[in-house]
Protein backbone atom coordinates (compact mmCIF):
# COMPACT_ATOMS: atom_id res chain seq x y z
CA UNK A 1 0.00 0.00 0.00
CA UNK A 2 0.84 3.57 -0.85
CA UNK A 3 0.19 6.33 2.13
CA UNK A 4 0.13 9.71 1.21
CA UNK A 5 -1.07 12.56 3.71
CA UNK A 6 -2.29 15.97 2.56
CA UNK A 7 -3.04 18.93 5.01
CA UNK A 8 -6.43 20.89 4.39
CA UNK A 9 -6.84 24.39 6.17
CA UNK A 10 -10.45 26.24 6.98
CA UNK A 11 -11.03 29.33 5.16
CA UNK A 12 -13.65 31.76 5.34
CA UNK A 13 -15.67 29.54 2.84
CA UNK A 14 -13.72 26.14 1.87
CA UNK A 15 -10.51 24.65 2.36
CA UNK A 16 -7.14 25.28 1.30
CA UNK A 17 -4.11 23.06 0.78
CA UNK A 18 -0.65 23.78 -0.57
CA UNK A 19 0.46 21.13 -3.55
CA UNK A 20 4.08 20.91 -5.28
CA UNK A 21 2.17 23.18 -8.14
CA UNK A 22 0.37 25.67 -5.90
CA UNK A 23 -2.27 26.41 -3.15
CA UNK A 24 -5.73 24.92 -4.05
CA UNK A 25 -8.68 26.43 -2.49
CA UNK A 26 -11.99 24.35 -2.25
CA UNK A 27 -15.22 25.78 -1.34
CA UNK A 28 -18.73 24.62 -2.42
CA UNK A 29 -19.07 28.97 -3.88
CA UNK A 30 -17.22 29.38 -6.61
CA UNK A 31 -16.38 32.89 -5.87
CA UNK A 32 -13.82 30.97 -3.40
CA UNK A 33 -12.43 27.78 -4.98
CA UNK A 34 -12.96 25.42 -7.12
CA UNK A 35 -16.03 23.18 -6.43
CA UNK A 36 -15.68 19.45 -5.56
CA UNK A 37 -17.63 18.56 -8.28
CA UNK A 38 -15.80 20.02 -10.72
CA UNK A 39 -12.19 19.30 -9.03
CA UNK A 40 -14.19 15.28 -9.47
CA UNK A 41 -14.78 15.36 -12.86
CA UNK A 42 -11.39 17.27 -13.46
CA UNK A 43 -9.66 13.96 -11.90
CA UNK A 44 -11.00 11.38 -13.80
CA UNK A 45 -11.30 13.36 -17.07
CA UNK A 46 -7.45 14.32 -16.13
CA UNK A 47 -6.10 10.93 -15.58
CA UNK A 48 -7.86 8.94 -17.80
CA UNK A 49 -6.92 11.30 -20.89
CA UNK A 50 -2.96 10.84 -19.47
CA UNK A 51 -3.17 7.54 -19.05
CA UNK A 52 -4.92 7.17 -22.98
CA UNK A 53 -2.63 9.64 -24.18
CA UNK A 54 0.74 7.47 -22.56
CA UNK A 55 -0.59 4.49 -24.99
CA UNK A 56 -1.00 6.44 -27.95
CA UNK A 57 2.93 7.85 -27.45
CA UNK A 58 4.01 4.65 -26.65
CA UNK A 59 2.60 3.22 -30.02
CA UNK A 60 3.60 5.79 -31.91
CA UNK A 61 0.06 6.70 -32.94
CA UNK A 62 0.58 10.39 -34.20
CA UNK A 63 -1.56 12.34 -32.67
CA UNK A 64 -1.75 16.20 -33.35
CA UNK A 65 -4.18 17.45 -30.51
CA UNK A 66 -7.18 16.14 -28.78
CA UNK A 67 -10.28 17.50 -26.83
CA UNK A 68 -12.23 15.98 -24.17
CA UNK A 69 -16.30 16.67 -23.37
CA UNK A 70 -17.61 15.79 -20.64
CA UNK A 71 -21.15 15.33 -19.82
CA UNK A 72 -22.37 14.70 -16.16
CA UNK A 73 -25.62 13.23 -14.61
CA UNK A 74 -26.07 14.28 -11.45
CA UNK A 75 -29.40 12.88 -9.15
CA UNK A 76 -31.21 15.83 -7.10
CA UNK A 77 -32.78 13.53 -4.58
CA UNK A 78 -29.35 12.06 -3.46
CA UNK A 79 -27.18 15.19 -2.65
CA UNK A 80 -26.53 15.87 -6.21
CA UNK A 81 -24.61 12.38 -6.61
CA UNK A 82 -22.93 12.41 -9.69
CA UNK A 83 -24.47 8.88 -11.22
CA UNK A 84 -22.88 9.36 -14.76
CA UNK A 85 -20.29 10.24 -16.69
CA UNK A 86 -20.30 10.17 -20.61
CA UNK A 87 -16.46 10.92 -21.59
CA UNK A 88 -16.09 11.89 -25.49
CA UNK A 89 -12.66 12.22 -27.19
CA UNK A 90 -12.24 14.02 -30.25
CA UNK A 91 -8.52 12.85 -31.51
CA UNK A 92 -7.29 14.49 -34.41
CA UNK A 93 -4.42 13.53 -35.79
CA UNK A 94 -3.10 10.66 -39.35
CA UNK A 95 -3.73 7.58 -39.82
CA UNK A 96 -6.08 6.71 -36.93
CA UNK A 97 -8.02 3.19 -36.30
CA UNK A 98 -10.68 3.78 -34.53
CA UNK A 99 -10.78 -0.33 -33.71
CA UNK A 100 -7.34 0.47 -32.15
CA UNK A 101 -8.00 3.80 -30.34
CA UNK A 102 -10.84 2.11 -28.39
CA UNK A 103 -8.71 -0.82 -27.54
CA UNK A 104 -6.45 1.81 -25.49
CA UNK A 105 -9.15 3.34 -24.11
CA UNK A 106 -10.02 0.41 -22.70
CA UNK A 107 -6.03 -0.38 -21.38
CA UNK A 108 -6.32 3.39 -20.02
CA UNK A 109 -9.10 2.80 -18.12
CA UNK A 110 -7.67 -0.31 -16.68
CA UNK A 111 -4.59 1.81 -15.66
CA UNK A 112 -6.35 4.93 -14.37
CA UNK A 113 -6.44 4.94 -10.53
CA UNK A 114 -9.28 7.73 -10.76
CA UNK A 115 -11.64 5.42 -13.25
CA UNK A 116 -11.16 2.53 -10.69
CA UNK A 117 -11.81 4.24 -7.73
CA UNK A 118 -14.87 5.62 -8.79
CA UNK A 119 -16.28 3.14 -11.49
CA UNK A 120 -18.21 1.10 -9.07
CA UNK A 121 -20.35 4.20 -7.82
CA UNK A 122 -20.21 6.24 -11.05
CA UNK A 123 -21.40 4.65 -14.45
CA UNK A 124 -18.54 6.21 -16.95
CA UNK A 125 -18.99 5.85 -20.46
CA UNK A 126 -16.05 6.47 -23.17
CA UNK A 127 -16.37 7.36 -26.54
CA UNK A 128 -14.12 8.74 -29.42
CA UNK A 129 -14.92 10.68 -32.48
CA UNK A 130 -11.71 11.10 -35.26
CA UNK A 131 -10.45 13.68 -36.93
CA UNK A 132 -8.08 12.77 -39.85
CA UNK A 133 -5.27 15.01 -41.15
CA UNK A 134 -4.14 14.78 -44.35
CA UNK A 135 -0.74 14.43 -45.30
Amino acid sequence: MNEQELTFYGKDIGVRTELDYGELDISGNEEHGFRPYQLMVASIVGCSSGVFRKILEKQRVLIEDFQVKVKVERNPEEANRMEKMKIHYIVKGKNLDPEKLYKNLGVARKNCSMIRTVEDAITIEETIDTIELSM
